[in-house]
Formats: C-alpha cells, sequence, structure tokens
C-alpha cells in the first residue's frame, strides 16, 4: 500500500476577510437606521455621488431624519427607495 501524504495550505487573510464580509451581511439585515457613510458602503459609491444623485431625491429628503447635523435613514425603507432611483436609470 503506498502512504499518501496531504498538504493543505490555508490563507488566513482570505479567511478572515470572508468571516468579516459574511458578518457585515448577516448584520445589514439587522439594521435599523443606517447614516450617508453606510448607504456608501452597501452601494459601493462614494458618498459624494451619492448626495448629488439620491440623497437629493425628493423620496429619500421625505423619509431622512436629522438630529444636529446628522443625517439618518430606516434601513428597510432607504434601501427600497434607492432601489427605485436606481431602476429609474
Amino acid at each position: 500500500m503506498i502512504p499518501t501524504k496531504v498538504e493543505i495550505s490555508v490563507d488566513e487573510k482570505f479567511i478572515k476577510d470572508e468571516i468579516r464580509r459574511q458578518i457585515d451581511a448577516s448584520m445589514i439585515a439587522q439594521l435599523w437606521y443606517c447614516d450617508a457613510i453606510k448607504i456608501a458602503e452597501l452601494t459601493c459609491l462614494s458618498v459624494r455621488f451619492l448626495e448629488e444623485h439620491v440623497f437629493s431625491d425628493v423620496r429619500m429628503k421625505a423619509i431622512e431624519i436629522k438630529r444636529s447635523r446628522k443625517r439618518l435613514w430606516k434601513a428597510e425603507k432607504a434601501l427600497e427607495v434607492i432601489e427605485q432611483i436606481f431602476q429609474e436609470w
């Protein structure tokens, strides 16, 4: 019988990044409110682009919550509105 030798190399950085991505994905489902930076992360668009094309939209303004220079949107509603805006492009 021939002895077999199996070697497995593991890329720890890749595994850590993948775990972080999975955690972020599960947190998205649990988000209550999101700010401009979080929306930029989720959509892979810059905050500046979002300011010009999304946050200035009347529908986003209607669901915007302002508190001392901080703008928040209810996550579920914001994602629905952003989807509608993207479909119009």
